[in-house]
């Protein structure tokens, strides 16, 4: 038998995948591949490791020789990983970002850190979400300005080949350096935090259970403990659904094709980012909304994203639902009210739920809401005061950065602070083109806090930098507090808002009124200077002003 080393496995799919190549290479009677390990024995006669290895590196993922496990008894109270001279023992469940950030505020601030990881490690963010999403949609990107742009009377367009296969090679090998550099590296230089792969469950209120899957449970006593397992997919109950070889997220940022048709159930962020890079790389892509494009921000926004959809050719069905998908002959023919969808592949993005079921959290004490996220409090504390959770599997706004500031924020009180994660002022970008950025509050949910609002909505075509760029799609709208002209919240729909925003967050959190920021220097020809000329429009006609008038 041999044993590999499986990186890059991101499901029990992926697995299945390995497994099946496996199977194939001469040798091998039969393969093991344990996903929340990563670890796959290989069975037979005359076994090659490196075909072994090579059938692995064509699929996608990375493989190397694994060291003979380590027999030891569960029950021997000898195994338990404990800290050293008396310091704070601290247990972290997960590796994405809130659990990075506590383990390497823990091991600072002194800590035995014992961080277990079940999958891969670098969670959800740089292994299937937001880096290889980014690569993706910016590969696209570059394919939509070779085939279409403001100045093609003077710059040819040509249609561009793509050749997913390569691209995709081009975005692991990324995602790979970011989690060896960011992830891997960095618990591996750091003595103070022992990495424990399997899968973990609470004991009691100060033990945790950890199954590596292919050798005896461990036991892990802590003082204090970090839940960051963060979110899986989300998927509804269609009839049909589940039978069908349908992509989440995960699975079609790793497809190495572009489906000819390709149909999109979800109207949210990750729905319309990836919608609109499958189709800027080749697919004919429908979207079918529940409701409209982004339902829950300020109807503006939706609104203005669907017609720029639609200009670039994805139909996009609002109040949409499928009532029964079936697969059959290598196609998807969904059953609407409205007739038939049919499509090649089919993206499930609606959401993902708390990744909490398989902790027995019960056993420590900890409670959970109707959607399964741990309940906390504004220190990152459960109802168990020594156990803390930050992240998606919590129902903070399920953004990294939000992660990482909580995890931080968690083991600054695992050491008797009483550091809290304000939310009044965070920024939110969806990566479509136009951007979407929003920070603050929308007119409907001051109306919902009783604030009295004033609001004012400035197209583009007032913008010098969008003119420049011929390209004045979108708004920026600014909310303010009547009668004081304390600005509570920005909504933009334009190129780079993800940039702009962050100085609307900085105007919020330091209490800025419209006159402050109209009064302000912006640089010319910026898009952030749209903000100064949104300000502005509480007081003046901007359109009566010169280009760079102050």
């Amino acid at each position: 038998m041999i044993r590999l080393d499986i990186g890059g496995m991101t499901c029990g799919a992926c697995a299945s995948h390995v497994r099946e190549a496996l199977c194939e290479v001469p040798g091998v009677e039969n393969a093991e591949v344990d996903y929340p390990t990563g670890v796959a024995s290989v069975h037979g006669s005359g076994l090659d490791a490196q075909a072994a290895i090579a059938a692995v590196a064509a699929l996608g993922y990375s493989a190397s020789e694994a060291a003979a496990p380590t027999q030891q008894s569960p029950a021997d109270p000898s195994h338990a990983v404990r800290g050293n001279g008396g310091a704070l023992r601290v247990a972290v469940i997960g590796s994405g970002g809130a659990a990075m950030a506590a383990a390497l505020k823990a091991a600072e601030q002194g800590a035995q850190v014992t961080l277990i990881e079940r999958g891969v490690l670098g969670g959800t963010c740089v292994n299937v979400g937001c880096v290889p999403s980014k690569i993706m949609i910016r590969a696209a990107h570059i394919a939509h300005l070779r085939r279409q742009s403001p100045f093609d009377d003077g710059v040819a367009a040509s249609d561009p080949v793509i050749d997913r296969a390569r691209l995709l090679i081009q975005q692991r090998a990324r995602v790979d350096e970011l989690r060896h550099t960011k992830y891997e590296n960095i618990l591996d230089g750091n003595p103070a935090i022992t990495v424990l792969h399997g899968e973990a469950r609470f004991r009691d209120g100060h033990t945790l259970i950890v199954n590596p899957g292919d050798s005896g449970e461990r036991t892990v006593a802590f003082d204090r403990c970090l839940i960051g397992t963060g979110a899986s997919p989300a998927v509804p109950p269609i009839p049909g659904l589940k039978e069908s070889p349908y992509w989440t997220s995960t699975e079609a940022l790793a497809s190495a094709s572009i489906p000819p048709r390709l149909a999109v159930i979800g109207s949210s962020v990750v729905a319309v980012e990836l919608a609109q890079a499958f189709a800027r790389l080749g697919s004919k892509v429908t979207i079918l909304a529940r409701h409209t494009l982004l339902s829950r921000e300020d109807p503006a926004i939706g609104a203005a994203v669907t017609a720029a959809f639609r200009a670039e050719g994805i139909a996009v069905l609002e109040h949409m639902q499928a009532s029964r998908i079936v697969h059959a002959e290598n196609e998807f023919v969904f059953t609407t009210e409205q007739g038939e969808v049919r499509a090649d592949r089919l993206l499930v993005a609606t959401g993902r739920v708390p990744d909490t079921s398989g902790l027995a959290l019960q056993a420590a004490g900890v409670e959970v809401d109707a959607q399964g996220a741990v309940v906390i409090d504004r220190g990152m504390r459960t109802s168990n005061p020594d156990i803390y959770a930050a992240g998606d599997c919590t129902d903070q706004p399920q953004f990294v950065y939000v992660a990482a500031a909580g995890g931080t924020r968690a083991a600054i009180n695992m050491f008797g602070g009483n550091a809290t994660l304000d939310l009044r002022a965070m920024p939110a970008v969806v990566f479509t083109e136009p951007q979407v950025a929003t920070v603050g509050l929308s007119e409907a949910q001051a109306r919902e806090a009783g604030i009295p609002t004033e609001s004012r909505t400035l197209s583009l075509d007032n913008v010098p930098r969008a003119l420049a760029n011929f390209d004045t799609r979108g708004f920026i709208k600014m909310v303010v507090e009547a009668g004081s002209g304390r600005l509570l919240g920005v909504q933009a729909v334009a190129e780079n808002a993800g940039e702009l925003i962050q100085t609307a967050a900085l105007a919020i959190h330091h209490g800025m009124t419209a006159a402050d920021i109209a009064n302000q220097l912006f640089p010319y020809l910026t898009m952030v200077e749209g903000l100064k000329l949104c300000a502005q429009t509480f007081s003046r006609d901007v359109r009566q002003l010169s280009c760079c008038a102050g």
